[in-house]
């Protein structure tokens, strides 16, 4: 059937808006559940609205594990990780196209080989190193780990490519040298694509689990991923606390993906475009 029938189309938005619900369920059902009172959370048949709001369920979480100092440490791990890849990209993004020197090619070869290494496989030999250099429960040994991805050199370096080489030369016969040709128009004319790289960056460190867990075995030097956790132990099987702490979890990475989320698919769709 036609999208341009009003039948077709009436069908289609309800097929859609069916989907939304499916896949938004799970996080309306937690928000509800973090609102609930006790008695209300383990009841048959389940209820999905609370009969009276709770707020209390946030402030008993906020007592019981310092979910202030989980969410400033994910903040800080997850803000240094996000400049220092945008830092590291950009300038080695840069150099792969803007630059031309012997072996350019066969060295980005090999520099995207890189992405087909599992981080598993890494996992040791990065624990090995931040152990030696006695960085374990701190944020340097949070943060060093990623501050370098290919994925991010890849990214930038097609946002590069697409500024046009006449501007290169032009600036170049005004006397601007290369790196404030970087700086001052290269590097404003990628905008969306450090935009793209900050907030892709951000989310998956705010949502990294097993590297802390490894490299932390202090209490306030945890992220917020392993304080919901926390709270689960020392709580047992009290759900509406659970989900209010996964709901303060949730809220940073859901706000920095609702800013973001137009400038992942652009830069998504410029990564797997252009060659």
């Amino acid at each position: 059937m036609s999208v341009r029938n009003p039948l077709g189309r009436l069908l289609l938005y309800l097929l859609l808006t069916a989907a939304a619900l499916v896949i938004v369920f799970p996080l309306l059902y937690a928000v509800s559940i973090s609102l609930m009172p006790p008695a209300e959370v383990n009841t048959f048949p389940p209820r999905f609205i609370p009969s009276s709001l709770r707020w209390a369920n946030y402030a008993e979480v906020a007592r019981t594990v310092p979910v202030a100092r989980y969410l400033l440490n994910s903040l800080v791990v997850s803000a240094a990780v996000t400049l220092g890849q945008i830092a590291t990209a950009s300038l080695s993004g840069y150099a792969f196209a803007f630059m031309h020197f012997r072996g350019r090619a066969a060295l980005f070869a090999l520099f995207m080989s890189t992405m087909m290494v599992p981080w598993e496989v890494t996992l040791i030999p990065n624990y090995l190193t931040i152990r030696s250099l006695r960085l374990l429960n701190s944020y340097p040994g949070l943060i060093l780990p990623f501050l370098a991805t290919a994925f991010g050199t890849f990214l930038l370096r097609q946002f590069f490519m697409q500024v046009p080489r006449e501007l290169e030369d032009a600036a170049r016969i005004d006397g601007c040298g290369r790196f404030r040709f970087f700086w001052s128009v290269a590097l404003p004319l990628a905008r969306p694509g450090l935009l793209t790289l900050g907030a892709y960056t951000f989310l998956s460190t705010w949502n990294q689990y097993l590297w802390p867990l490894l490299v932390t075995n202090t209490r306030l030097m945890r992220t917020v991923q392993i304080g919901v956790r926390f709270l689960m132990n020392e709580e047992g099987m009290q759900y509406h606390r659970i989900m209010a702490g996964a709901v303060l979890c949730l809220v940073p990475a859901l706000l920095i993906l609702l800013w973001g989320q137009r400038y992942l698919v652009r830069g998504m769709m410029a990564g797997g475009i252009k060659g």
